[in-house]
C-alpha cells in the first residue's frame, strides 16, 4: 500500500533539491501563515519548518472569496537563492515571486509579475540566466514568459506553447532541462477522478513541444486504486533517478466516493524509456500514529507552524495565558460562516482522528468546529447560563442549516469531534463519507450530540480546494481552552 507523505489538506506540491536536502511548498488558499514550507533527506518523512507568506500583505487574502487566494506554488533554487513563485488568485497580488536564503524564512515581500495573467506559475531558467515563467490560462494554451525577476518586468507578451495531450483543462506546468530537451510536464483532466499527469517535450524552452505518446504518464482515473485524482505533478532528482511529488486524495467506503481529507501529497517513482518519462506511486508504508495534548499557556504555542487561521494569522484570534489560549471574537471577526472567523486551527491529517477541547465559556460562547469553507463546516458551541452549559451542534452545508441542542451541568466543557472511515463491505453507510460523531462532557455527563454522514463534508463536495482544518474558535466574547487533544490514526 502507499500512503501520502504529507497527509491532510497540501495540493499542488512543488519540490526542490539542494545537495542531500529536499525542500517542498502546497498550496494554502485562505490560510495564514500561508505556504507552508516542508524538509526532508528521503522524500518519505517530512517536517514543516515553516511558511513564506508569514505576513499578510505578502499575499493580501482580505478581500478574497473561496475558493480564491494562494493557489499552486513552484518553489526552485539557483545561486544560493530560494525562490518560490504563485498566484493569489481572485482578487490578491496576482503573480508573485518571493525570494529567501533560508527557506525555513524569512522570505521577501515578494515582486507583482503582471505579464503573469493566469494560474499556477512556474520558474526556470534558460541557458543564457533569463527566467522563464509558465503558465496556465484556462481555457487556452499553456502560456510562457520571459521575466525579469528583479523588477516584474515581462521580457515580451506571453505567447502560447502547449496546448496539452487532448485532456480537459491544461494547467499546472513545470518545464526542465534534461539533457539536450526541455520537457514540460501537466496536469490535464480536471481536479477531480479524471486528473492526470502528461508530458511534451521540445528542443527549446519555448517549443514547439511534442506529447508523450504514452500520454498520460500517470493518473488513477478508471481505475480502483486506493488514491485517486493523481495529478498536479513536480519532478525532482533524486541519488538513484528521477522522482515525483503529486497530489491525490484517498476516498473512503465501499464506493470510494468520498474523500475526508481533500487533496494530500504523495510520491511516485519515474522510470525513462525512449527520452519519455512514466511513473508509479512509490510503497510508502502506514505512518505512526499521532497522539499530541497541546500546552496552550506556553508562550509559544502559536509559533508552532500547524496553526492556520482563515484570512488573518493565529496571533490576531488567539493568545496564550497561564490558564489556556484565550480566543476574543471582536468587531473585526466574523463568525464560522463569514469571511474572518475567529477560528484557530490545524489540518486533519489521519482518516481516523479525534479531537477534543476543554472550554471555560464563562466569558463568551464557542467550541471546537471544523471547516472546509464558509458554507461547509461542522461545529460544537458551548455557553453557560449560570446553572448549566447549553452546547449546540451545529453543521452547514451548501446553504443548509442544522443544529442539535443538549444541556449539561454548570462547569467546564469538554468537546469532542471523532472521525472514523466507514465500512467497505456491504454494510449500512458503507457507499457514504466517515463517520463523524459530535459529543460533550462535563465531569460524569456525557452526551452524544449528533453522528454525521461525513460525505457532506469532503473534498467532492465542498466548494474549496482546501480540506479539513479543526480547531477552536470564538462565535462571542472570550473564549478560554484548557487543553486540545488530538488523535490520529491511519
Amino acid at each position: 500500500m502507499t500512503r501520502p507523505v504529507i497527509p491532510g489538506f497540501n495540493p499542488d506540491p512543488s519540490v526542490v533539491r539542494v545537495g542531500a536536502d529536499y525542500y517542498l511548498v502546497t498550496s494554502s488558499f485562505e490560510y495564514l501563515p500561508g505556504l507552508p514550507v516542508y524538509h526532508s533527506t528521503d522524500l518519505r518523512d517530512w517536517r514543516q519548518i515553516g511558511h513564506v507568506a508569514t505576513r499578510p500583505e505578502q499575499v493580501d487574502l482580505d478581500r478574497i472569496p473561496t475558493p480564491g487566494g494562494v493557489w499552486a506554488p513552484t518553489l526552485r533554487y539557483r545561486d544560493g537563492l530560494f525562490h518560490l513563485i504563485v498566484t493569489v488568485f481572485l482578487g490578491g497580488r496576482g503573480c508573485v515571486v518571493f525570494t529567501a536564503a533560508d527557506p525555513a524564512g524569512p522570505w521577501s515581500d515578494g515582486v507583482p509579475i503582471p505579464a503573469v495573467d493566469g494560474i499556477d506559475p512556474d520558474l526556470a531558467w534558460d541557458d543564457d540566466g533569463t527566467a522563464i515563467v509558465t503558465f496556465a490560462r484556462y481555457p487556452e494554451p499553456i502560456q510562457q514568459v520571459r521575466v525579469d525577476l528583479a523588477t516584474g518586468r515581462a521580457l515580451g507578451p506571453p505567447r502560447a506553447v502547449w496546448a496539452g495531450s487532448g485532456r480537459y483543462a491544461p494547467e499546472g506546468p513545470h518545464l526542465y532541462r534534461r539533457g539536450d530537451w526541455w520537457y514540460l510536464v501537466a496536469a490535464e483532466g480536471g481536479t477531480d477522478r479524471g486528473h492526470a499527469v502528461t508530458v511534451a517535450r521540445a528542443r527549446r524552452p519555448d517549443g514547439p513541444f511534442e506529447s508523450c505518446p504514452g500520454n498520460p504518464v500517470l493518473s488513477a482515473a478508471g481505475t480502483g486504486w486506493e488514491v485517486q485524482n493523481l495529478g498536479h505533478a513536480d519532478l525532482v532528482e533524486t541519488d538513484s533517478g528521477t522522482a515525483l511529488v503529486c497530489l491525490g486524495v484517498r476516498p473512503v467506503g465501499l464506493a470510494k466516493s468520498f474523500s475526508p481529507l481533500g487533496r494530500e501529497t504523495f510520491l511516485a517513482d519515474v522510470d525513462w524509456a525512449d527520452g519519455w518519462p512514466s511513473a508509479r506511486l512509490a510503497e510508502v508504508p502506514p505512518g505512526p500514529a499521532e497522539e499530541v495534548i497541546y500546552d496552550l499557556g506556553a508562550p509559544d504555542v502559536l509559533a508552532d507552524p500547524v496553526w492556520i487561521a482563515v484570512r488573518q494569522l493565529p496571533t490576531e484570534v488567539a493568545a496564550p495565558t497561564p490558564g489556556g489560549l484565550l480566543l476574543r471574537r471582536t468587531s473585526g471577526h466574523t463568525g464560522l460562516d463569514g469571511p474572518r472567523p475567529a477560528f484557530v486551527g490545524r489540518r486533519q491529517r489521519h482518516l481516523t482522528a479525534v479531537v477534543s477541547g476543554v472550554f471555560d465559556v464563562r466569558e463568551g460562547r464557542g467550541g471546537l468546529a471544523f471547516r472546509n469553507a464558509e458554507d461547509n463546516l461542522v461545529a460544537l458551541e458551548a455557553r453557560a447560563t449560570g446553572t448549566a452549559v447549553e452546547v449546540e451542534a451545529r453543521v452547514v452545508v451548501a446553504g443548509f442549516d442544522r443544529t442539535w441542542h443538549a444541556a449539561l451541568p454548570s462547569g467546564d466543557v469538554e468537546l469532542t469531534i471523532a472521525m472514523a472511515p466507514p465500512p467497505d463491505d456491504f454494510a449500512a453507510g458503507a457507499v457514504g463519507g466517515d463517520r463523524i460523531r459530535l459529543s460533550a462532557r462535563v465531569a460524569d455527563d456525557e452526551v452524544t450530540l449528533a453522528e454525521l454522514d461525513g460525505r457532506h463534508w469532503c473534498f467532492e463536495t465542498a466548494k474549496a480546494f482546501t480540506g479539513r482544518v479543526v480547531g477552536p474558535f470564538a462565535a462571542e466574547g472570550s473564549v478560554l481552552v484548557r487543553r486540545l487533544r488530538y488523535s490520529g490514526g491511519p
